[in-house]
């Protein structure tokens, strides 16, 4: 039985067990599909948080009315704890939208129509999907995923950069988003420590060290500038036009969201968040957009949470029209600082509107 069950994910060329075959999926079968091994003691609690989280992926997937389909994943034996790990954020913080040094822009908007849609996976310039394991470092990630692709526009050379440089030598004296390295951060304050100290390794001289949720002193001894990057500049927040017409003609851009209903996601175009109070806790990369004939417009969004979370490590968040807004309560676990307010407003699903961004290289 379980070579008939590796065999039929062989065929199917899954590298996890797809949403429309958990009928009968058991725990065993995700032990051996996803590598777990448990001590005595944690294997009921695993089983628990496994038995619990499949019964609400199948009542999910049963219902014909939902846009998104859940499935499998190296999260569905987690406590809710440990998956927010993934998501860079430190609570209790207070907020500040952008620091005094940040400049908004609002690009002209194209005459002529946009595409239909548009992925910049198709342009060669996007990295492989990455990991950033148990460490808060999603801003870190979002920063480096966005600075290849520009980099790749500007040179020819899709390098990949080092997101341990950043965690590592990157000082976070307000408390932006968190308190640094794994424990938080934001994509703003990556980029201008970037611009500030000249530029940015590769992945291969200052390789990634903390995916297991550890904090090291910074290594100016590895520091070799692959990248250099003159600002960055943000797009107006809460405005969809501009970031749609960004996408369509320019390039891809680093954003915040609230990634805390992702972990089961696996397929469609997804529309859980919470629309009315959108915790922004997560930094990641929008690559695209487009239509889903059953399911309507969608965002196309690059996650680190690697292959095995989403589609092929992609989530198509709903594109919404109008767009919705809600209030951040607590905006301080996405890119908030020191002495801000309390609440901000965010649109779009998820709050993808808010904080919008790319980088100006220079080489």
């Amino acid at each position: 039985m379980k070579l008939l069950f590796l065999l039929l994910l062989f065929i199917l060329g899954h590298c996890r067990t797809p949403w429309y075959l958990l009928d009968d999926y058991t725990f065993e079968q995700y032990q051996a599909e996803f590598q777990r091994t448990y001590s005595p003691e944690e294997f009921s609690l695993r089983q628990s948080i496994f038995e619990r989280k499949l019964k609400a992926i199948r009542e999910h997937n049963a219902n014909p009315t939902n846009t998104w389909k859940a499935g499998v994943n190296h999260f569905t034996d987690r406590t809710e704890g440990e998956f927010r790990t993934r998501l860079g954020v430190k609570k209790g913080l207070v907020h500040k939208h952008h620091a005094e040094s940040i400049v908004v822009e609002r690009p002209p908007l194209t005459m002529s129509p946009i595409p239909v849609s548009v992925d910049w996976r198709d342009k060669g310039i996007i990295t492989p999907v990455k990991d950033q394991g148990e460490c808060g470092s999603c801003w870190t990630f979002a920063t480096t995923e966005v600075t290849e692709s520009y980099w790749a526009m500007a040179t020819g050379k899709l390098n990949i950069l080092s997101e341990q440089q950043i965690l590592d030598c990157t000082p976070n004296p307000q408390h932006c988003g968190g308190t640094g390295g794994c424990e938080g951060g934001t994509v703003e304050l990556a980029w201008a420590q970037i611009t500030a100290t000249g530029g940015l390794s590769s992945e291969w001289t200052y390789p990634y060290t903390s995916y297991f949720g550890s904090d090291y002193t910074c290594k100016m001894s590895q520091i070799s500038h692959v990248a250099k990057v003159a600002k960055f500049v943000n797009l107006p927040p809460n405005e969809q036009d501009p970031v749609l017409n960004y996408i369509a003609t320019t390039g891809p851009l680093a954003i915040s969201v609230d990634a805390s209903s992702w972990s089961p996601y696996e397929t469609g175009v997804f529309n859980g968040c919470n629309q009315t109070n959108p915790d922004l806790d997560h930094a990641v990369m929008l690559v695209g957009y487009g239509t889903d004939p059953q399911y309507g417009d969608y965002w196309l969004v690059r996650n680190s949470w690697s292959p095995q979370w989403g589609d092929d490590g992609y989530i198509k968040i709903k594109r919404e029209s109008p767009v919705t807004c809600g209030v951040d309560l607590n905006p301080s676990d996405g890119d908030g600082c020191d002495n801000g307010p309390p609440t901000v407003t965010v649109c779009g699903t998820c709050g993808i509107l808010y904080d919008t961004l790319y980088p100006i290289v220079s080489h």
